[in-house]
């Protein structure tokens, strides 16, 4: 299995960012083909209480590097990277990873 991470830094206009990730962005992106599961984590805090670097974390799970690679060339995932990078791309850290199962 593998997953997509998308972290975001803070965005200067929080609520604008959260209507359109939320209501906006969401969407198109559970539209991927082979999309197994989504995961958005807001950050409040680090352990010593500091203000995070990352404001928010979105995880997407597909069964394989060539699942993801195909959704990504999809006119859904096409849609997806299209419409996040319209107004967080700036903002935003992609990165691929193998899950090799829960410590």
């Amino acid at each position: 299995m593998v997953k997509l991470t998308a972290l975001y830094r803070h965005p200067e206009e929080v609520q604008e960012f959260e209507t359109r990730y939320f209501e906006g962005h969401i969407p198109l992106a559970r539209k991927m083909p082979a999309l197994l599961k989504m995961e958005v984590t807001r950050y409040t805090e680090t352990p010593m209480g500091d203000h995070p670097p990352y404001y928010l974390q979105a995880d997407l799970y597909f069964a394989s590097k060539e699942a993801l690679e195909a959704a990504m060339k999809s006119p859904e995932g096409k849609a997806a990277a299209k419409d996040v990078m319209s107004f967080a791309g700036k903002l935003v850290t992609m990165i691929v990873g193998e899950v090799k199962g829960e410590a």
